[in-house]
């Protein structure tokens, strides 16, 4: 999950603009590639991290995903939002992990958090937030144990669900603006993160690729969370969309009836996830 429509908008406070119903609900649709990825993380890791840490940790899918995988670990979330980080320790809590987890405020384009001495730093869909991600990574790779691991996760945009009829392909022409006003205000989201892991001082030992293809039948959750993400879409872009596409969100997320996202039959989830496993020499 910023308003421009950030995925995971974790370097600005989103407290009240609803980003935490949305990461909460794509935690819940799209946590198989996730748990795949944390299973390659594990196989190069070779022996179990002792002290994870989740930068831009957001309503806590990854923290509680690595502690459920590393059952001996200690974590440490971190996050600029206390509403977000508020919430991961209910969930945590929820979870019995609570023990386990532990939250730091912090926005990391103002510095490093005290926090070191780490087996695995995991920052998913977070760095690309960052005024100067190589600065962070090294920051990163001073806070990792030798022989550790950064485990990074990035998209290049969020996930479709509508069949390019509906409206003409309005959503196609929601993700093309969405793209333009990325590549002005966050141009390292969808970048090679592999030079930069490499420039900030990492031996980069896996680069992943996960292509998400969810058809019927879907996550109980996946009408709300393509509700949630068209409309925080449509806020950002309002001034850019064309009065005929503000009717078709219009009657998608605002009507009644089987037309709209929370009542269609034929949605489905295609997106694709990039990951990076670096390691410290």
């Amino acid at each position: 999950m910023g308003n421009h429509h950030h995925g995971h908008d974790h370097q600005h406070d989103h407290s009240t603009d609803g980003l935490p119903d949305l990461l909460d609900l794509d935690a819940e649709v799209l946590h198989a590639y996730q748990a795949e990825f944390i299973t390659e993380v594990a196989e190069t890791a070779g022996e179990e991290p002792r002290r994870i840490l989740d930068l831009g940790s957001g309503t806590g899918a990854g923290t509680l995903a690595l502690a459920a995988r590393f059952p001996a670990a200690e974590l440490i979330a971190v996050d600029v939002s206390p509403d977000m980080l508020e919430r991961l320790r209910a969930k945590a809590g929820h979870a019995g992990v609570g023990g386990r987890v532990q939250t730091v405020p912090a926005d990391l384009d103002e510095g490093w958090p005290n926090v070191d001495d780490v087996d695995l730093v995991w920052a998913s869909a977070s760095m690309h937030h960052v005024a100067d991600p190589v600065r962070v990574l090294r920051n990163a790779l001073g806070a990792i144990r030798p022989g550790g691991l950064i485990a990074l996760v990035e998209a290049a945009g969020m996930p479709r669900f509508l069949p390019d009829s509906v409206g003409n392909g309005v959503e196609g022409r929601l993700h093309a603006a969405l793209a333009a006003n990325h590549a002005e205000e966050m141009p390292h989201r969808g970048a090679d993160w592999g030079p930069l892991l490499e420039k900030a001082g990492f031996a980069v030992v896996a680069a992943p690729h996960y292509r998400i293809n969810l058809v019927a039948p879907l996550p109980p959750a996946t009408p709300r969370y393509a509700h949630a993400v068209l409309n925080r879409m449509r806020t950002g872009l309002h001034n850019r969309l064309s009065a005929e596409d503000r009717a078709t969100l219009h009657t998608l997320l605002d009507g009644h009836g089987p037309e709209t996202v929370l009542e269609r039959d034929d949605l489905t989830v295609v997106g694709d996830r990039t990951a990076w496993i670096g390691r410290r020499q």
